[in-house]
């Protein structure tokens, strides 16, 4: 089952799964679409349906991260859609081959989550903090993996976030377990630099905060701020108990 909501030209394609509902994103410009994060393999076909009825081509797909929940159709897509290019920060193009090795400034952490073991694909490019993509600026946002990015959308000021929040159950920042679901949470790489770059997306003050997992806010910044401040209250009880 497949739902969309639209704002501007961001279009919300919400797949759900009874456990784990999934989102990723369509961007319309003059060149054609963007697609934000692919996924799992199971909602190809209704990504590709939804392309096709705009009539528009797929020129990009931008991966927020290299988490195989958000990369898992692209193989498919790519296959259909030979022309799009392929896009991933330049820190996550070595998650995405297996390679788990962090950085020196990095915290001495091992990611965590459903990486590949080897490349499912290959980039066409790589992105770095503040690029611009169309009308996309991506934005760095390490915590939830190295090298996750969010992507505000200048036009509807729309922050397409992947998992540095997720909203299913109620707006947590990347890394904060909420049991009602807890999946994003046990994938954080490292939750004090998640609540750092939830911070920074805050600065942005989007008008929507669309996710990768739950529903999108409107005007969410007060909501932003207060799981924030949760986030920091759980973390400091984590560390001084």
């Amino acid at each position: 089952m497949m739902n969309k909501t639209t704002w501007g030209p961001v279009t919300q394609l919400i797949f759900m799964p009874r456990l784990f509902p999934l989102n990723c994103y369509l961007i319309e410009d003059e060149e054609g679409l963007t697609l934000i994060d692919a996924c799992m393999p199971f909602v190809a076909k209704g990504i590709a349906g939804a392309i096709e009825a705009t009539g528009k081509p797929l020129t990009r797909i931008l991966l927020t991260h290299a988490h195989e929940d958000h990369i898992g159709a692209v193989p498919l897509l790519k296959e259909k859609y030979p022309d799009a290019k392929i896009g991933i920060s330049r820190r996550d193009a070595a998650l995405l081959q297996g390679d788990r090795t962090l950085l020196p400034y990095e915290a001495n952490v091992p990611p965590k989550g459903g990486i590949p073991k080897k490349a499912p694909f290959t980039p066409n490019f790589v992105f770095d903090d503040q690029d611009r993509i169309g009308s996309l600026i991506a934005v760095a946002s390490p915590g939830h993996t190295p090298g996750h990015f969010c992507f505000f959308e200048t036009t509807s000021r729309a922050l397409i976030a992947g998992d540095a929040f997720t909203s299913k159950g109620g707006l947590v920042v990347s890394g904060h377990m909420k049991w009602t679901f807890p999946f994003p949470a046990l994938a954080t790489w490292h939750a004090p630099t998640a609540i750092a770059s939830a911070r920074k997306l805050m600065e942005l003050r989007p008008a929507i905060l669309a996710v990768g997992h739950g529903p999108a806010l409107v005007q969410p910044v007060a909501a932003m701020q207060q799981a924030i401040d949760e986030a920091h209250k759980r973390l400091e009880r984590r560390q001084t108990g």
